[in-house]
């Protein structure tokens, strides 16, 4: 798609909660047996489906089946089946916080509690096996480490029934310089920090390639010397969040071949905004990924 034409995260996502995504030419109502490309195989890829605003989700359901990816992510309850009927699953769905309104403000902490108890088993029926949260936004006052502490008491309230349920809920890190002002899970550190004092093998981190080169760079060993506290990624081209290809600053095939060598056995998802052919491009980003 045009640049003039992005959507941002935040906006996409808030619009698909709960929602079923327009349907566009061709939409399959009764799922068509696809036959998956051959990949190695050695990463689970996975795709977002915000990034594909003018694609219905059975559109590109059978479309990523195709290529060999195994996952749709980020969607809403209503959606979480629909992979299925592509013999896929959504790796990661959402529902229990929004990037601005998460844990690190207690006064919300009843309502996610709530959210979660409502959600987290729903996820579990559906097959389902992570589940995102966000810890929100530095509000006025409130410090780093304050929401640390905060975040630290709120998820120790869902974490025996995501321990229960086997569902590993994984907070998303994010950037505050370009794209998220002001969200406060934005560095690593902060985030493993916030996983040990959770202290639940049931909290991990997602953690975004894209917004992670913005913040911090040095991807590769960052992801090395944290790996036990991550449980799912997200690419981007840097800058823009276009495709992941050689426009871009960072070299996914040696990422990729990065993670796969940690032992990770999570899954691999593509989170970038197409500038060119969608479909084409998503292709093209799996070939890279797949080492």
């Amino acid at each position: 798609m045009k640049a003039k034409t992005r959507i941002s995260r935040r906006t996409a996502l808030a619009t698909m909660a709960g929602a079923t995504g327009a349907v566009i030419v061709g939409s399959a109502v009764e799922a068509q047996e696809v036959k998956p490309a051959k990949l190695k195989g050695r990463l689970k890829q996975s795709v977002c489906k915000w990034c594909y605003p003018k694609i219905a989700l059975d559109d590109l359901c059978r479309e990523a089946a195709a290529m060999g990816i195994q996952s749709v992510e980020l969607l809403g309850e209503n959606d979480w089946d629909t992979p299925k009927k592509y013999g896929m699953t959504c790796a990661m769905p959402t529902g229990i916080t929004t990037i601005s309104d998460g844990w690190n403000n207690p006064a919300r902490h009843d309502i996610h509690v709530q959210e979660a108890e409502r959600l987290l088993p729903l996820a579990k029926k559906s097959g389902l096996i992570n589940f995102i949260v966000f810890s929100g936004n530095r509000d006025a006052g409130l410090t780093d480490k304050d929401g640390l502490e905060n975040c630290v008491k709120g998820l120790k309230r869902i974490t025996p029934l995501a321990e229960q349920l086997g569902i590993t809920v994984c907070m998303e890190l994010l950037n505050s310089k370009r794209d998220h002002k002001g969200y406060m899970c934005d560095h690593t550190t902060w985030g493993v920090e916030l996983c040990k004092r959770v202290g639940s093998e049931r909290f991990k981190l997602l953690y975004d390639i894209y917004h992670m080169q913005i913040m911090e760079g040095d991807v590769i060993k960052t992801i090395q010397d944290n790996k036990d506290y991550l449980a799912h990624f997200h690419t981007g081209g840097v800058p823009g969040r276009a495709e992941i290809d050689e426009t871009q600053e960072l070299n996914y095939q040696t990422i990729a071949q990065a993670i796969v060598d940690t032992g990770f056995k999570g899954y691999f998802a593509h989170e970038f905004i197409p500038r060119r052919s969608a479909i084409a491009s998503l292709k093209q980003a799996v070939g890279i990924c797949d080492v």
